[in-house]
């Protein structure tokens, strides 16, 4: 069942999101019928580092099951003609469906769900790396209910050594990044991995999550002078702003991967 539009919505500080949040939840609502539970947003929304400029919506859709081919299908259109909308949200929706069951606790062999990515991307049936037990820690800690019960009751508290192996486990995917440099070439992402890489030195440091500006603050005083300016530098970016510092990049990864271990 759709939620009337009269109902006073604001589940964020942002009208325009959650306008579009709105339109997501009726979507949402009358594509899944029974088989909705929530509708939550995590990341920057949730941890308090929201930049209009440069975010995005990271949002969960919690199902009472796996969804029928049919169900996918749907929700795949659904999301086409979101994208095509005039909201400048439109295409910064980044979210997943994932059934009850495999939300309650992080399981390898249980990590393909439906997905989307920015940009306006196609859903489709994603692997869920171990990024998700610190997506779950979020949610459960600090996740924003837009529609459905408390996500303490639908996900179990992760330990700070399950947020420790959480973040060890995407390591894989930046030791990538320094044999093909072409994501890291790019301005946006220079500052995404540097600040990516302060959040993970601060969980590696603290068993648990901070946010990109806090993570930010602490390795500023914490790493030492050598990293004080590329992390200012990465605070400081704005979309159409020249990093111009991958060299330091990759340094700083290499940092962070000689760290972990």
């Amino acid at each position: 069942m759709s939620m009337p539009v009269s109902i006073i919505f604001h589940p964020t500080p942002y009208p325009d999101v959650n306008a579009m949040l709105l339109r997501l939840l009726a979507e949402v609502q009358t594509i899944l019928g029974d088989q909705f539970t929530g509708l939550y947003l995590y990341g920057s929304l949730a941890i308090g580092d929201f930049d209009p400029g440069k975010s995005d919506i990271d949002f969960l859709v919690v199902t009472t099951d796996a969804l029928p081919d049919e169900k996918v299908a749907a929700l795949a259109t659904m999301h086409a003609r979101l994208a095509a909308s005039d909201s400048k949200w439109a295409t910064e929706l980044e979210g997943s469906y994932i059934p009850r069951r495999s939300l309650r606790h992080y399981d390898a062999t249980d990590t393909h769900h439906p997905h989307i990515d920015r940009g306006g991307g196609t859903l489709a049936i994603e692997q869920h790396g171990t990024d998700w037990v610190i997506q779950c820690h979020v949610l459960r800690n600090q996740g924003v209910v837009v529609a459905g019960p408390d996500p303490r009751t639908l996900i179990n508290p992760v330990s700070a050594d399950e947020l420790r192996r959480g973040v060890v486990g995407l390591l894989w995917w930046w030791e990538l990044q320094l044999s093909d440099t072409s994501r890291v070439e790019q301005s946006g992402y220079q500052a995404y991995t540097i600040l990516s890489m302060c959040r993970i030195l601060y969980t590696l440091e603290y068993g648990t999550v901070a946010s990109k500006p806090a993570a930010a603050r602490w390795a500023r005083g914490t790493l030492g002078e050598r990293w004080v300016a590329l992390i200012e530098r990465a605070v400081n970016w704005q979309p159409g702003d020249s990093m111009d510092r991958l060299n330091e990049t990759l340094e700083f990864i290499r940092y962070t991967l000689a760290h972990s271990q």
